[in-house]
């Protein structure tokens, strides 16, 4: 079954971004994802698990949470 997990990544940059693309893109059971750079907000969609998810991303070095409801960028 397709999971939604949304996460709160401390990107500061395209390359940033790029990281979080890489290893998405490697992840098994990945179906879409999108990288908000300004928002530091990332959705995946996919046969995955929320903490293997979490795990991956975490890999970039980049600061990941789970995002929770009706946060917003400004309040990071």
């Amino acid at each position: 079954m397709a999971e939604t997990v949304v996460l709160k990544v401390g990107m500061t940059c395209e390359g940033c971004v790029g990281a979080v693309k890489r290893v998405l893109g490697k992840m098994q059971g990945v179906e879409s994802f999108d990288v908000d750079l300004k928002e530091q907000k990332v959705t995946v969609k996919g046969n995955v698990t929320p903490d293997d998810v979490l795990k991956t991303v975490s890999k970039t070095g980049k600061k990941t949470t789970f995002w929770e409801e009706g946060e917003t960028a400004a309040s990071a």
